[in-house]
């Protein structure tokens, strides 16, 4: 078993290991579980079993919970089931469920304790870790929302051997993404044959991939510098999400995205990282896009979260390892998205 450290002013443990879903132990006595009904039901009945939860809230699959609909009826569960201040919410799933239930925990009595219990390797390797919590607007992804960290976190590595082969990859986008802006030694090993459910490198690599972003968030936690770096691919991966109403993935996305973003730092000066980016969408085979125009895109990258008053802004690279944030002029983006839209044809991901 690996233990990460994430510091700041709430300082918290992120557990890497097997069998931790039969160890799990908090103080509070009241705890809730919030759970997405498409997760095995061994995996609730065990955390049940371990944490003897006051109420069980299960709500729907992947993006489908992000909502203030979805939101606003988890809050009243909590209300009714008298989850008092000294309570604790407890999120057990994807990384879209503990989004929503870190945000529930957040927005309950003005916040209670939260705990966290990824079992997709995406929500292990992103959204468990740093705090951010949040549900969707018609308007683009993650535009309500707020920092609230865990108290801990339990990554299960058991649970990933129930994921089909598309998800697990899906989740891989965000493990390579940090080897892209932070440490090499992981695009070798997220492409590896080891690095799968069961195998050889998959409890290193995805500690080491947690680290990173331990280590990013530990000296930033509202974002306020470094921490957009971890956005590395997702200015344009949230706009697929948005044009597509969710039926691209978001890892799935953020693969397409890091191969866009590896193009535009390529146009303004930077190392040519496209091979590696290209290798990635190959190994990850993620779902072929729809037709997607630049001016459908560019509306909805003029949201992203990095953007400010001055207009849109994308972390780029200037090697590997050497992340930055710019803007990039609107004829740049225009060219290299056609340029992005002939490679992905090239690879036969475009339907």
């Amino acid at each position: 078993m690996r233990r990460i450290e994430v510091g700041g002013a709430q300082s918290y443990a992120v557990e890497v290991g097997a069998g931790l879903l039969d160890t799990l132990r908090v103080p509070e006595r009241h705890v809730a579980l919030i759970h997405p009904t498409d997760l095995p039901a061994g995996f609730v009945t065990r955390v049940q079993k371990a944490l003897q939860p006051a109420v069980t809230i299960p709500v729907p699959a992947r993006d489908d919970c992000k909502t203030l609909e979805v939101l606003s009826g988890v809050l009243s569960r909590l209300a009714g089931a008298n989850i008092p201040r000294d309570g604790a919410v407890v999120g057990l799933g994807g990384g879209a469920a503990t989004d929503l239930a870190g945000f529930a925990a957040a927005s309950y009595l003005r916040g209670v304790a939260f705990y966290t219990l990824p079992t997709t390797l995406l929500g292990m390797v992103d959204a468990a870790v740093g705090g951010k919590t949040g549900v969707n607007l018609p308007e683009g992804k993650n535009l309500v929302g707020a920092f609230w960290p865990p108290r801990a976190v339990w990554c299960d590595t058991d649970t990933l051997g129930t994921l089909p082969g598309a998800v697990f990859r899906e989740g891989a986008a965000e493990a390579f993404k940090h080897g892209l802006i932070s440490d090499p030694t992981l695009l070798d090993r997220v492409l590896s044959p080891d690095f799968r459910p069961g195998g050889a490198l998959l409890e290193g690599t995805l500690a080491d991939a947690i680290d990173v972003k331990a280590g990013v968030v530990t000296r930033d936690l509202t974002e306020r510098g470094e921490r957009a770096f971890l956005n590395f691919g997702h200015t344009l991966a949230h706009a697929l999400e948005a044009v597509t109403h969710h039926g691209v993935p978001h890892g799935d996305a953020v693969g397409y995205g890091m191969h866009y973003a590896a193009r535009l730092s390529r146009a303004l000066g930077g190392a040519d990282l496209t091979g590696h980016t290209r290798a990635f969408l190959t190994w990850q085979q993620p779902a072929p896009l729809p037709p997607v125009s630049f001016e459908d895109a560019l509306t909805f990258m003029a949201r992203d979260k990095k953007a400010d008053a001055d207009g849109v802004r994308f972390v780029l690279l200037r090697d590997l390892a050497q992340p930055y944030l710019t803007r990039v002029p609107e004829d740049v983006l225009r060219e290299e998205f056609s340029g992005w839209q002939q490679d992905l044809h090239d690879l036969n991901l475009l339907t």
